[in-house]
């Protein structure tokens, strides 16, 4: 079970990804619980305005996913962790940071409930 899990929430997780390269809002949203929460080094996020930062169009160039793991909490419940190196739209370097995106399983398919990010770098204090 944990690889078909860890490879079903990475195809979720490609498309969350694959909707910011292609600046699509509407893909986001389809992805995202309605009481989504992001936390990021800049803050907190819900759902609006996750789907929001897409609405001058892609926010990010190309993306890398690697070192993914899934840790299944519930039946309905897995928490998929990785990290990422992308490129944001109008940057000139890769950024890569490890990422903790919380998956909550409804009907046949998932839905985002939480995610963070963590750049890559920075040690705990």
């Amino acid at each position: 079970m944990p690889d078909s899990l860890l490879t079903a929430l990475l195809e979720c997780e490609t498309r969350v990804w694959e909707a910011l390269v292609a600046g699509d809002a509407a893909a986001d949203a389809a992805a995202l619980a309605e009481g989504f929460l992001g936390v990021y080094p800049d803050g907190f996020s819900g759902k609006a305005a996750h789907i929001a930062q897409l609405a001058a169009g892609p926010t990010v160039t190309r993306y890398r996913l690697d070192q993914a793991r899934v840790l299944a909490l519930t039946g309905d419940l897995a928490m998929l962790v990785y990290r990422a190196e992308y490129l944001r739209v109008g940057h000139e370097a890769a950024e890569v940071m490890y990422v903790s995106s919380l998956w909550r399983r409804r009907g046949a398919g998932w839905e985002n409930l939480f995610s963070q990010d963590t750049p890559a770098g920075q040690g705990v204090p």
